[in-house]
């Protein structure tokens, strides 16, 4: 789960991390109130929403009058911001951060994530701050530096001395360097994140180290255990489609393709996404149903699917292992004669009670095309869908 920057900054300013001071604003009124409060000479005025790139697509400006502050609020306010992160569509500015000016001297970039490899919390570290991460890997990434830390030990002096020598800071500076990753390992742990991103980390003028700007996602998996966490939920910027698949336990995320895709398993679901590509189509969606799902989350995944208006086809696939076909079949019967059926529909089955979950899609009397396996179901299903175009 992703929150706003500001609400990320809450978060580790509970931690005691070194944050600007800043006021989230959703009006020109209450923006104008928060650049008072803050006091001058320099604002930055933050849009606020779920992705990066909004310094280059004009969502982040530093500004030194009042004026300034109202006239930015009110240029960005219901504004569509478009980065490299919100696809072509962009994403409508509702709330803003009004945010004290800061002397920066130099710019870092630091960020904690899950390192699956060894099973430990990995720190990211590079001189390039401000800068996209992946343009840093890609053109120089000797200026990169990832290190794992070890459960048992925590935040090591090995560990300050490697950032310090890797950023090159002041000798003055491991003191604040030692409480800073401390705490920002600390607020990832306890608060279960499963990505902390600080771009830039900033050393200013006076030699203090300070985020500029942070970047939190939570591990969904932990939520039931963080409702401090689950407040900070903005469902405005979640795809309504991904919050009815929660609803559901249903993995679901939103692709740009043409056909909807009904799979259980991520593996199989990946695979099934590729096949379609090579076919010369493209997914509309990851869906995993889960290895136990019931007739009614495979009807409500169903539903789910038929509801994007970019789907052009649907393309079922189930190894039944843990998953029974008939389940399935039930479930898609259930759902196709609730909500109708107005694009073609391939379905392969295959594994526990599979013959029982052909004949219950044989007996409907639905328009279903039947696969004996995963090439024969993605060459129908694109042929299907090009053949509608």
């Amino acid at each position: 789960m992703n929150i706003h920057e500001y609400q990320a900054k809450q978060v580790l300013r509970e931690f005691g991390v070194p944050v600007p001071r800043g006021e989230p604003a959703f009006s020109v009124d209450e923006a104008e109130a928060a650049a008072k409060k803050l006091g001058g000479p320099v604002w930055v005025v933050k849009a606020q929403i779920h992705a990066g790139g909004r310094g280059k697509a004009g969502g982040v400006k530093v500004v030194k009058s009042i004026d300034d502050v109202k006239k930015e609020a009110k240029r960005l306010l219901g504004s569509t911001l478009v980065t490299h992160q919100t696809g072509p569509a962009g994403k409508e500015v509702n709330r803003l951060y009004i945010e004290e000016g800061a002397a920066i001297d130099r710019e870092f970039y630091l960020s904690l994530l899950v390192d699956r490899e060894s099973s430990r919390v990995a720190f990211v570290v590079s001189t390039e701050g401000g800068m996209n991460i992946e343009e840093v890997a890609a053109e120089t990434p000797e200026k990169i530096l990832t290190f794992s830390v070890d459960p048992v030990a925590n935040i090591c002096p090995f560990h300050v001395r490697k950032v310090a020598k890797a950023l090159g800071l002041p000798e003055a500076q491991p003191k604040q360097l030692s409480a800073l990753l401390t705490n920002l390992y600390r607020a990832f742990t306890e608060r279960d994140m499963s990505l902390l991103e600080i771009n830039p980390l900033i050393l200013t003028k006076s030699g203090d180290l300070i985020c500029l700007d942070a970047k939190v996602s939570f591990d969904d998996n932990a939520l039931f255990r963080h409702p401090e966490s689950l407040k900070l939920r903005d469902e405005t910027e979640e795809d309504p489609k991904e919050i009815e698949a929660s609803k559901y336990d249903l993995n679901y995320i939103t692709l740009d393709g043409s056909i909807g895709c009904m799979v259980n398993g991520a593996g199989l679901a990946m695979a099934t996404m590729d096949i379609i590509k090579l076919y010369g189509e493209a997914p509309a969606n990851f869906l995993d149903v889960g290895g136990g799902a019931t007739k009614e989350k495979v009807a409500a995944a169903f539903k789910i699917i038929t509801a994007d208006p970019n789907v052009k086809g649907i393309l079922v696939n189930i190894f039944g292992g843990i998953m029974r076909c008939d389940v399935i079949a039930e479930g898609v019967v259930a759902a196709v004669r609730e909500v109708g059926l107005e694009v073609p529909l391939v379905v392969r089955l295959e594994g526990t009670n599979v013959e029982l979950g052909r004949k219950i899609l044989s007996d409907s009397g639905l328009d279903v095309v039947p696969a004996m396996d995963l090439d024969d179901a993605a060459q129908k299903i694109v042929k299907a869908v090009k053949g509608a175009h």
